[in-house]
């Protein structure tokens, strides 16, 4: 009896490279990687094109599985397709070449970007690894790996989520948070994990992520 199932081999990274290869489409998914839903005009102005543009590399991002797009009435926003891709663009971003800039507004840009973003759903950059710092110095946190601080391990991998992080809640966790507004019971009952960290890819430090880094999560149901 011939066995018909389909065979698979090695995964196919040139088609994911060739849809990412394009600049605009490049300027498109980095625009969407803090996590936000954006109609196709604002992608559009942010991307220096024309909406007609815009509209022919939106619809090969989405059949390619790196975006989604949802109907708000008349008009159609985009986001990421999922996690996987935000954590694919924070790599990235490490190996890419820096762009020179050309204008103060580029330059305003960067220098936001590197001060303070999202990493797709939870604070990054310069902030977020200085609020991940301020936890640690207020025993909220505490280190497991005797490393200091938010510096990365040398095992780390660069841009992307920790597999296996050494940190855990301090014994100034409770009130610390409870005085920040974070619930720390509804955090304890969601599907994600309570703390995960990630490596900032301009930083190179680490930044707390989880349950913890999006506290305005809250639990199905």
């Amino acid at each position: 009896m011939t066995d018909e199932r389909p065979l698979y081999g090695y995964t196919d990274i040139a088609a994911v490279g060739a849809l990412l290869a394009d600049p605009t489409r490049a300027r498109i998914v980095t625009t969407l990687a803090d996590g936000r839903a954006l109609p196709a005009s604002v992608l559009a102005a942010e991307s220096g094109v024309a909406a007609s543009t815009a509209s022919e590399h939106l619809t090969r991002l989405v059949e390619g599985g790196l975006l989604t797009v949802e109907r708000s009435g008349r008009h159609r926003y985009y986001r990421l397709a999922n996690r996987e891709v935000a954590v694919a663009i924070e790599a990235l971003a490490v190996l890419a070449p820096t762009r020179p800039v050309r204008s103060l507004r580029e330059s305003t840009r960067a220098a936001a970007l590197r001060r303070a973003r999202s990493c797709y759903d939870h604070l990054a950059g310069r902030l977020g690894v200085a609020v991940t710092e301020a936890l640690l110095d207020r025993r909220a946190l505490e280190r497991t790996d005797g490393i200091p601080g938010t510096e990365r391990a040398q095992h780390d991998p660069i841009s992307a989520p920790l597999p296996d992080h050494p940190y855990r809640l301090g014994p100034n966790a409770e009130p610390l948070f409870t005085e920040l507004g974070v619930d720390l019971t509804a955090a304890r009952h969601t599907r994600r994990p309570l703390l995960r960290f990630c490596v900032d890819w301009s930083e190179q430090r680490h930044h707390l992520s989880g349950a913890h880094g999006a506290p305005h999560q809250t639990p199905p149901g």
